[in-house]
């Protein structure tokens, strides 16, 4: 694999979770969590080659998201 593929790969797993983090904490279905994840900051973050966002743990990308786009921390 190529290094943009590597990025490619690992970001679309972030966007899986991340997806799946909102359904379940905000009751959202699939297009309306998609909405928030593609609308964000964190997801341009996320297509930075030269940034490593796309190496981090999704659940540690989640918690930036959560703070940009306001979903309660209480966990």
């Amino acid at each position: 694999m190529t290094d943009k593929q590597i990025q490619e790969f690992l970001t679309n797993r972030i966007v899986d979770k991340l997806v799946a983090f909102i359904m379940e904490d905000e009751g959202l279905d699939m297009d309306k969590a998609l909405e928030k994840v593609y609308c964000s900051h964190v997801y341009e973050l996320l297509q930075i080659k030269e940034g490593d966002l796309y190496s981090q743990s999704p659940s540690y990308v989640y918690e930036l998201l959560k703070k940009e786009i306001g979903i309660s921390t209480n966990n």
